[in-house]
C-alpha cells in the first residue's frame, strides 16, 4: 500500500489562456461565508482504511432506492454506502447532502446526479455502477470504501469512463481511477518541505507499525533526503511504545525535528513515552500529519508548538455554515470531498466540451480549487493537495503557513 511515484505526470494538450485560469478556479463559484468552527473529526475517520475499518459487523439496512438530483444533460453517477451500518451510513448521508448542496449552489449546472446506494459492499457498488452506466453515466463519483473501488472500476473501464473515488488507499488508484481524498503522502511532503525551509533538516521519526505507518515510512524516507535532510533515527511502535521511545530519545541529540505520525490519542501517548524516556520535547521541533487535528493534541502540554500539515480550516468552516443553514446539522468532515467532486464535474461539463472527463482534463497540472484548497490528480490516480502548515496551541490549530495559491511545475 506504498505511495506512488512522486513525479508529476507527463501531460497531453494543456488547457491554455482563459480556459486554464477558469479550470484553476472551477470550484470557487460560491461565496465563502463566515461560520463557527465545525466538528473536529479526523479527516479520515470514514474513508481511511488505516485508522478505521469499513462497515462494522452490524448488518446493513435494506438498500435505498436509487434517486436522481438535477435535470442536466450530463449524467454523473454518485455511489455511496447510504444503507451501511453505523457511522458509515451516517457519513454517506452527509456526503449525499453535500453533493446535492454543490448542485444547488452551482449556477445552472448541466448535470444530473444518479445517486446509487452500494449497501456498504463491493457487490452493491458494482451493481450500482452497472445500473448507472446503463443509464448513461459519463463519470462515477465514489465509492467511499477501498474494497468497493475495484468493483466499480471494473464496470467503468469496460465503458471507458473515469472514476473519482473517496478512499485514501492509494494502492487502488490508477487506470482511470482517481482518488479525491486526504492522502498521507501529501501531509508528509508538505510538512517535510516546510520544516526544511525553516532549517530543520535532521529528523527523528516515530510511526505506528501498521498500514498507515508503512505508507508514511515510505513517504518520509523519500521526502527528507529530497529536501536535503537526513533521518537520524527511525522506529516503529506497536502496543509497546516505551522501548522505541527510549531508542529514539537516546538519538535526539543529533536531531532538530521529531516527526510522529499518528492520530490524536496515539500521538499524545507517544509524546508522553518520549518524555518518560528523558526527552525534552521543548528543545526540538515536533512535526506531524493531518491526523493531529484533534482536541487531544491541542490539550497536550508536550505537543504545544508542534507543526502539522492539513487543509486550511477556513474552507471547512465556511462550508459547515452553509451546510448547517441548509440541513440543520453538522457535516461529516469528509463531506467536502463529495461537494468538490460534484462542483468539479459540473464545471468541467460547462467548460470542457466533449473531452470534459478525459484523463488530460482531469490531470490538468494547474489543478482545481476546492473547499479544502488546491488539488490536482496525478496520472497514477493519486492526488496532490495544497496544504497549510498548522501550529498546535491550546486553542486549536493556528496557521503558520497558508495553503499555496498555485502548484509549482
Amino acid at each position: 500500500m506504498g505511495p506512488r511515484d512522486p513525479k508529476f505526470p507527463v501531460q497531453g494538450p494543456r488547457l491554455s489562456g482563459a480556459t486554464r485560469r477558469s479550470a484553476l478556479g472551477l470550484l470557487l463559484g460560491t461565496p465563502l461565508l463566515s461560520a463557527c468552527a465545525g466538528v473536529q473529526q479526523s479527516l479520515s475517520q470514514f474513508s481511511n482504511p488505516f485508522s478505521s475499518s469499513p462497515p462494522p459487523a452490524q448488518p446493513a439496512g435494506p438498500p435505498q432506492q436509487a434517486t436522481t438530483a438535477g435535470s442536466g444533460g450530463v449524467k454523473v453517477a454518485v455511489i455511496l454506502p447510504l444503507s451501511a451500518a453505523g457511522n458509515a451510513g451516517l457519513a454517506a448521508q452527509s456526503m449525499r447532502n453535500a453533493a446535492e448542496m454543490a448542485l444547488a449552489e452551482f449556477q445552472n449546472p448541466n448535470i444530473q446526479l444518479l445517486i446509487k446506494d452500494d449497501n456498504g459492499s463491493p457487490q452493491g457498488a458494482q451493481a450500482g455502477a452497472q445500473q448507472a452506466v446503463d443509464e448513461g453515466a459519463e463519470i462515477i463519483l465514489g465509492p467511499l470504501f477501498a474494497q468497493s473501488v475495484p468493483a466499480v472500476a471494473q464496470v467503468a473501464r469496460t465503458r471507458g469512463i473515469s472514476v473519482i473515488a473517496f478512499s485514501t488507499d492509494s494502492s487502488i488508484a490508477g487506470r482511470g481511477v482517481y482518488l479525491l481524498s486526504f492522502l498521507p503522502e501529501s501531509d508528509v511532503n508538505r510538512i517535510v518541505e516546510y520544516s526544511a525551509s525553516i532549517g530543520k533538516r535532521s529528523v527523528a521519526v516515530l510511526v505506528p507499525d501498521n498500514a498507515y505507518g508503512n505508507v508514511v515510512e515510505a513517504a518520509v524516507k523519500a521526502a527528507v533526503p529530497r529536501r536535503g535532510g537526513r533521518i537520524v533515527a527511525f522506529e516503529k511502535y506497536g502496543a509497546d511504545r516505551a522501548t522505541p521511545a527510549r531508542t529514539v530519545a537516546q538519538q535526539l541529540g543529533g536531531a532538530d525535528a521529531l516527526f510522529i505520525a499518528d492520530d490524536g490519542d496515539a500521538v499524545v501517548a507517544v509524546a508522553d513515552a518520549m518524555t518518560a524516556a528523558g526527552a525534552n520535547l521543548r528543545n526540538i521541533q515536533l512535526l506531524g500529519t493531518g491526523l493531529w487535528d484533534s482536541p487531544r493534541v491541542y490539550a497536550s502540554p508536550a505537543l504545544q508548538g508542534g507543526l502539522y500539515a492539513a487543509p486550511d480550516p477556513a474552507g471547512f468552516r465556511a462550508f459547515s455554515g452553509r451546510y448547517r443553514t441548509k440541513y440543520g446539522a453538522e457535516p461529516i468532515r469528509t463531506a467536502t470531498l463529495a461537494y468538490d467532486a460534484v462542483a468539479l464535474v459540473a464545471a468541467l461539463a460547462r467548460t470542457q466540451g466533449p473531452t470534459r472527463f478525459s484523463s488530460d482534463v482531469l490531470t490538468n497540472p494547474s489543478g482545481f480549487a476546492g473547499i479544502d484548497g488546491l488539488f490536482r490528480f496525478r496520472a497514477d490516480g493519486t492526488n496532490e493537495r495544497g496544504l497549510a502548515v498548522m501550529k498546535v496551541t491550546t486553542g486549536g490549530g493556528v496557521a503558520v503557513a497558508g495553503s499555496p495559491k498555485s502548484f509549482g511545475a
